[in-house]
């Protein structure tokens, strides 16, 4: 006969009442009481019935992370991070420990779609959506209608990684140069914080009465970790032109995504401000459209090589294209940095291990995607506005260096 929660309340010697709390974890409950009643599940074995937790609450313990490339360690990083606060529950507080489930689109936008309406009809306790999003009009008003649908049930919502949605009315992806070059390139921003650190290891303060569950997110409940692909990218190129590079070519990302364009515009920020004679040549140095992978990387130096036989330096869209862009000047005969300087970006953790170890901009995956894991469960108060942009830092390593004579 299959163990009840009467039987784990006798056994504890508490009211099936307290034991219910205890297993959602969204009522103070005293310690030394938790620890009874903890144990005696385990000594029963008792498994809560899932699907019956989901109807009679407004929603179930399950959390779903999708991601584009579980293999890639971009998305990898976030997943855990993520996947490692939801396993911690809170003494006496809001939360308790959840299932998060990773969910693989392939990049694929009708997978994004199909999982969100899956997780929707598991009344999903939260959906962390990471990594860049698709610049298509269709796709972005249907994604926005999804999660708001989502956020209305009471699932908390949080974009890792990636624009806010736009606001009802307005286009997905539709914002002005200006309101990008005033913002993200530097960090600052209406609600962006200088420091998103900061609010690391906060809990939620306001508890209404006689509920235990955390404040909702501001606005329509879905908040934003933006990273600064823009300002990090910027930085970059203007560590390359602090270096006396004027050679320097580009390989991008997928054309679709929103992080390819924001860090392809940090670029031609940098080259606007301090090598203004430059951008008449920069689509002759950029190749565009590759995915975020080393085989494009290699093509895309290859190219690269073939319009400007005198290129100083490239940038890549990410570490693992940088890895590709690297093989490709190896094969060519080049070194690096002595012939080619090569940076990438997200400061995956080969790149401080690859030879020479690579220039690229640091984003804290990992502490971005704790965050965003206590902010799917309640754990850690929004930010203001319901957006916060992760800063990105600069790490000048042995892959960058001023051009030689023989190639300058």
């Amino acid at each position: 006969m299959a163990v009840t929660l009467a039987d784990v309340a006798t056994r504890a010697g508490v009211s099936a009442a307290t034991v219910s709390r205890v297993l959602s974890g969204n009522y103070p409950v005293a310690g030394a009481t938790r620890t009874r009643v903890m144990r005696a599940v385990e000594e029963l074995q008792y498994v809560v019935n899932g699907p019956a937790s989901a109807l009679a609450a407004a929603t179930s313990d399950l959390v779903g992370v999708l991601v584009n490339d579980i293999a890639d360690p971009f998305f990898g990083i976030i997943a855990s991070a993520v996947q490692g606060e939801m396993g911690t529950g809170v003494q006496g507080g809001s939360g308790g420990q959840k299932l998060a489930v990773v969910c693989n689109t392939g990049g694929s936008t009708e997978s994004e779609l199909t999982y969100l309406t899956h997780l929707q009809r598991q009344r999903a306790a939260a959906v962390v959506l990471t990594g860049s999003g698709v610049e298509d009009e269709k796709h972005g008003a249907a994604l926005a209608t999804r999660l708001r649908r989502l956020a209305a049930g009471g699932t908390r919502i949080v974009l890792c990684g990636r624009p806010p949605l736009a606001p009802p009315g307005q286009k997905e992806g539709q914002e002005s140069q200006e309101a990008r070059e005033r913002g993200q390139d530097h960090g600052q921003g209406q609600g962006q914080e200088q420091d998103p650190e900061r609010a690391h290891g906060r809990e939620a303060a306001r508890t209404p009465p006689d509920e235990g569950e955390p404040a909702p997110a501001p606005g329509d409940g879905i908040v934003t970790i933006a990273f600064d692909n823009r300002g990090g990218s910027r930085r970059l190129t203007e560590h390359l032109l602090s270096l006396g590079h004027r050679s320097i070519g580009y390989v991008t990302g997928p054309a679709d995504r929103t992080t390819t364009r924001d860090r392809l515009e940090g670029h031609r920020l940098a080259l606007r401000a301090g090598a203004p004679e430059l951008l008449a040549q920069a689509e002759q140095f950029t190749v565009h459209g590759g995915a975020y992978d080393r085989s494009s990387g290699y093509d895309g130096a290859l190219e690269l090589l073939r319009r400007v036989p005198d290129l100083t330096a490239v940038l890549a869209a990410n570490d693992t294209v940088a890895l590709g862009i690297c093989a490709a000047l190896r094969d060519q005969g080049l070194r690096i940095p002595e012939d080619v300087s090569v940076a990438g970006f997200d400061d995956l953790p080969f790149s401080a291990d690859a030879s020479p170890t690579l220039t690229t901009v640091r984003i804290p995956l990992h502490d971005a995607g704790a965050r965003a894991g206590r902010l799917a469960l309640g754990r850690e108060t929004p930010p203001p506005g319901g957006v916060a942009t992760v800063r990105t830092e600069l790490m000048a390593r042995g892959s960058t260096a001023p051009p030689s004579g023989r190639r300058a």
